[in-house]
């Protein structure tokens, strides 16, 4: 199954903006709230945040119906795009399979840039991000998390 969903990006406060969101559709988070300082090198230094930086929100997802959620996070600087109020809605794809993350991908990043290309992610999906030849920002997400 695809489904499409609107991922946003805040200049630090993302938890804020999630929260006002969440007021006013209900509900609860969906899964935890992820920290650019969880990331994986982050504790050895590879990644270069400062302490600030590492508690910015990496991913926040709060579920607003059946199949759709809304999907934010703190843009820090070298990482993707700059977050430019207006213009700061990505387009998030999520998959089940690699093959059709795959295609898609390649399919919509054609003539555009690609910013990370399909990979294992440490959270258990297989990820890529691009900007198309448009302009448009795309993150593609294959749950993988069950494969042996």
């Amino acid at each position: 199954m695809t489904n499409i969903n609107p991922y946003l990006n805040f200049e630090g406060n993302c938890e804020e903006a999630m929260n006002f969101y969440r007021s006013v559709f209900g509900g609860d988070f969906a899964g935890p709230i992820m920290r650019w300082g969880e990331m994986p090198g982050c504790d050895e230094g590879e990644m270069n945040l400062s302490e600030d930086d590492k508690g910015k929100v990496m991913h926040m997802c709060l579920p607003i119906s059946d199949g759709s959620f809304i999907m934010a996070s703190d843009s820090l600087k070298g990482f993707g795009p700059p977050c430019i109020q207006g213009n700061n809605v990505t387009v998030a794809i999520g998959l089940g399979s690699r093959e059709e993350a795959d295609r898609l991908f390649a399919g919509l990043s054609a003539g555009g840039t690609v910013q990370m290309p399909m990979e294992d992610a440490f959270w258990g999906g297989y990820f890529g991000s691009f900007v198309d030849k448009f302009g448009i920002n795309w993150l593609i997400n294959a749950d993988v998390s069950g494969e042996k």
